[in-house]
């Protein structure tokens, strides 16, 4: 006479704690990329620390929103296609961002961006840019 296996007895009690446990991960995820979204529309930083770039991409968050200082041209960079690991702070991508159009007026690569949100979709005339709370341009 054999005894019940343990995948019958521990089974479906694992399955529901793993589902659980992916749950609470996209929460956190979610919840983290929404503070550091709020911190830097409100009070324009500090970006550090940030959520890594797995986090944002776990939590939907595909585009990171960049500004110009020196032009004030907005613009987005999918996060999808950035080569870098994915525990890379999504603060640590400031440096690599170039202004094209700044870069090319001085004909060489120009840095003077800053970080203004992650968002779910690129900029279109149907979702503008962020900015910060009203009044603030």
């Amino acid at each position: 006479m054999g005894s019940k296996s343990r995948e019958y007895l521990f089974g479906s009690s694992i399955r529901a704690a793993a589902e659980r446990a992916v749950e609470a991960r996209l929460k956190a995820d979610r919840l983290a990329c929404e503070a550091w979204t709020l911190r830097m529309l409100g009070y324009h930083g500090p970006a550090q620390p940030s959520p890594t770039l797995g986090d944002a991409l776990n939590a939907g968050y595909r585009y990171l929103e960049v500004k110009c200082l020196g032009c004030e041209m907005h613009s987005t960079v999918n996060l999808t296609i950035v080569r870098q690991p994915k525990e890379t702070p999504i603060h640590e991508l400031e440096r690599w961002m170039r202004c094209q159009d700044c870069s090319k007026v001085r004909g060489y690569p120009y840095k003077r961006s800053h970080l203004v949100a992650l968002r779910p979709t690129k900029i279109s005339a149907s979702d503008p840019p962020s900015y910060g709370y009203p009044g603030e341009r």
